[in-house]
């Protein structure tokens, strides 16, 4: 039987392999680096240490595509930047960019980044005024500091600027359709979800009329009491149509959640921590409850039955702009509260780095340990709570926005009809 003695154990190993996966990044950066580090999406996965398993880098430019590893740009941790440029792309931290110059155009080949910058040589050789001298000085330093930034380059004698791929809110020259540890993440709980489900499904079809047994009965439990206690009521009598959807967002959250939970590979990836993740979730509840809306839905957001028209001024806008808020609201309270979980494990971890100053003070370390653990094993098993909470109230409130677009009022109509 599992028994909490096993539970402590895992919670053991756990905080343990998170703990490693922060010591390297806390000797060079500020806890809040690190945290943010640790939330945020990356090219590679750490395994141990210095160990990384490298994730293929996909993008697409007017000079066609691209494909590589990411270990190819030896990415540098400390510097937040690869020491290598390949055909015109770097990595900065822990994003793919592009180097553009003001033309538009990108270098091609591999170039060294880490060989300095030597733009300002170009032009100036016997030249020896001390003033020039002075400027040139000036003008590298101030290059370097842009550098330093990740705003730009200087190579071969030209400035290129770091260029983000193209995104909802800026649409640039490249596509980035690179598979980082998010997407990895995604697409793993996406296969997960097949087989295991496909295990269930297979199980049904052999063990017709018989009880559930080993995986079927675990997921039986959990599919019954989504489909009688949340779906069915929030629906009514058209809950079928919709169950297919409510129940693989349900589990696709419950699985991104749980690999989540998980600090090494193939875990440890931030997936519906992700602002961009959460809100395509929340895109297809609303497509989904608005193109299923009857009249009776419509017309209670355009023109409210028995509201005076005075009233209606005020009130229909608000109608409409409630439509756009109850996606938004699905979308934040995910993303908030599973990075919220994240960052507070990763901030108790780090007292240890604060406490202890970096390795100078071991009583500090040990105290800020003292802290931390407790606390830590009470948040891993909150945050399994919340893995399951999360996807269950996102599947809920999904529930009761489509059952309000798909809900006839018969009754009321009558009435309103008789009066």
């Amino acid at each position: 039987m599992f028994s909490y003695i096993k539970v402590l154990k895992l919670s053991i190993v756990a905080f343990f392999l998170l703990f490693n996966s922060v010591v390297k990044a806390a000797d060079a950066e500020d806890p809040t680096a690190v945290v943010m580090h640790h939330i945020g999406d990356a090219h590679q996965f750490q395994i141990f240490g210095d160990v990384y398993l490298p994730l293929p880098c996909i993008a697409y430019s007017k000079d066609g595509f691209f494909f590589s590893l990411s270990n190819a740009f030896e990415y540098d941790p400390a510097s937040h930047m690869s020491k290598k440029a390949i055909n015109g792309y770097v990595i900065s931290h822990d994003v793919l960019k592009r180097l553009v110059d003001d033309e538009g155009n990108s270098p091609t080949g591999v170039e060294d980044l880490t060989s300095g910058h030597d733009a300002h040589d170009h032009g100036h050789e016997g030249h020896d005024h001390e003033g020039h001298d002075h400027e040139a000085h000036d003008h590298d330093k101030a290059k370097d500091e842009h550098a330093a930034h990740g705003e730009s380059v200087f190579l071969n004698g030209k400035h290129y600027k770091l260029v983000s791929a193209s995104a909802l809110q800026q649409l640039t020259s490249w596509y980035d359709f690179s598979i980082t540890k998010n997407v990895f993440a995604m697409f793993l709980a996406t296969f997960l979800l097949i087989v295991i489900f496909g295990m269930v499904s297979s199980a049904y079809k052999k063990r017709s009329g018989k009880a559930p047994k080993g995986m079927q009965s675990f997921f039986e439990v959990i599919i019954v009491f989504m489909r009688d206690e949340v779906i069915k009521p929030a629906i009514g009598h058209k809950w079928e149509k919709y169950f297919p959807y409510l129940m693989t967002v349900f589990f696709f959250i419950l699985f991104a959640n749980l690999l989540g939970l998980i600090p090494f590979f193939p875990g440890s990836a931030n997936v519906t921590g992700n602002l961009g993740v959460t809100m395509i979730l929340a895109i297809c509840t609303f497509l989904i409850t608005n193109f299923s809306g009857n009249g009776h839905y419509w017309r209670h957001v355009f023109a409210m039955p028995g509201v005076p028209w005075p009233i209606l001024i005020i009130l229909t806008p608000i109608e409409i702009i409630g439509l756009f808020i109850k996606p938004i609201t699905l979308m934040i309270r995910l993303f908030a509260n599973i990075t919220a979980g994240h960052i507070i494990i990763l901030s108790l971890v780090s007292l240890i780095f604060v406490f202890g100053k970096g390795g100078e003070s071991m009583s500090g370390a040990f105290g800020g340990g003292a802290i931390a653990v407790p606390f830590v094993f009470a948040m891993n098993f909150l945050e399994l709570f919340v893995a399951f909470l999360q996807a269950f109230i996102f599947t809920l409130l999904s529930s009761l926005s489509i059952g309000a677009a798909v809900e006839e009022h018969h009754h009321e109509d009558h009435e309103t009809a008789h009066h």
